[in-house]
């Protein structure tokens, strides 16, 4: 009896083998490369993308008080010297609204301009000022919302003279943050334990529970105002369309324990990129359902940690030490 008991056990566990490899296949290739690498003028990392409203003029931001400047739609980058003093500056977001445009970093420092970046001026901001600015939205005309490193919110509707902070207090140290464009944000904590979110009229941030026990990498918000969230291990998750405190069955667009997933962009309503570790890319044409990698992107020695669609034909992918990658049609690719 003990035999056969043994024997069934064995049976049961090559079962729940076989099982848990069907479930954890690797995603097919994407079998076209929409992506090519650009050479740049410096090995800083790259922060950030943004364009003027001549979307062939952009700018582009990044670590050692890189500024990099391009008037062909991205295909060129040259650096631009601004005159910061000798302080080291880790330049982490930009953003225009037609001609003007802001500029974040930390040290402290936030730089405006009117005129599409021909000149930059500094905007003095208070030593009371809670972290250091990270993120800026330009709205319109003299008007944008800023965040800070720890989860601050600010805006200006007069051109950076005067700032209202648009929550009592701070959320804490973030690892990353994401603003919807009806001006929602959601927060992931520095050690990825906890999430917290805000919308327009709320007083203070709200705090949520991670969905499970994986560490949260990043969140940001879908096409459709829904939630979506990175998890430690390669696992991305949706809210539910009708209620965001739900959150639909996780999801595992490849199977890997080495490395995870860092960012995730959508093209179009359908179309979504998802850039990790160690060059990896994946590709969903059908709104998260099924999966292909974009295998040759795996030549590219760099971590993948943001990628930008600045419209559905023109999206950049930042990489590590002056690794970018500009998005190129396939019917301009081929």
């Amino acid at each position: 009896m003990s035999y056969l008991m043994r024997n069934l056990k064995q049976i049961v566990i090559l079962l729940a083998i076989a099982l848990l490899c069907v479930s954890c296949k690797y995603a097919s290739p994407l079998g076209y490369n929409p992506w090519q690498l650009v050479p740049l003028p410096t090995a800083a990392t790259i922060q950030d993308v943004a364009f003027t409203s001549d979307l062939g003029h952009g700018w582009a931001v990044g670590s050692d008080s890189t500024i990099l400047e391009t008037t062909d739609g991205g295909e060129n980058w040259l650096e631009k010297k601004l005159a910061l003093g000798e302080q080291n500056y880790r330049l982490t977001d930009i953003d225009f609204s037609g001609e003007e445009g802001w500029i974040t970093g930390e040290p402290t420092i936030l730089l405006h301009t009117t005129d599409g970046g021909a000149s930059w001026s500094r905007v003095p901001l208070s030593e009371k000022l809670p972290g250091s600015p990270n993120r800026i939205t330009a709205l319109e005309p003299q008007v944008a919302e800023m965040t800070t490193s720890v989860g601050a919110i600010y805006r200006t509707q007069d051109a950076g003279e005067t700032w209202k902070a648009m929550v009592e207090e701070a959320v804490g140290v973030v690892r990353n943050i994401a603003r919807s464009d009806d001006g929602k944000y959601v927060a992931v904590s520095a050690r990825g334990n906890f999430y917290s979110t805000w919308e327009p009229g709320q007083k203070a941030w709200v705090q949520h529970n991670r969905t499970s026990s994986k560490r949260l990498q990043n969140m940001g918000y879908s096409e459709d105002g829904r939630l979506w969230i990175l998890a430690r291990g390669g696992q991305l998750r949706f809210s539910n369309p009708e209620d965001k405190d739900v959150w639909e069955e996780p999801i595992y667009p490849e199977f890997s324990t080495s490395w995870g997933f860092l960012d995730l962009a959508y093209r179009t309503p359908s179309e979504i990129w998802l850039a990790g570790g160690s060059g990896n890319l994946l590709c969903s044409l059908d709104g998260g359902k099924t999966w292909q990698k974009d295998r040759e992107l795996e030549k590219v020695p760099s971590n993948l940690y943001r990628v930008i669609f600045v419209t559905p034909d023109k999206g950049f992918i930042i990489g590590q030490k002056g690794v970018l990658l500009k998005y190129e049609p396939p019917s301009q690719a081929a």
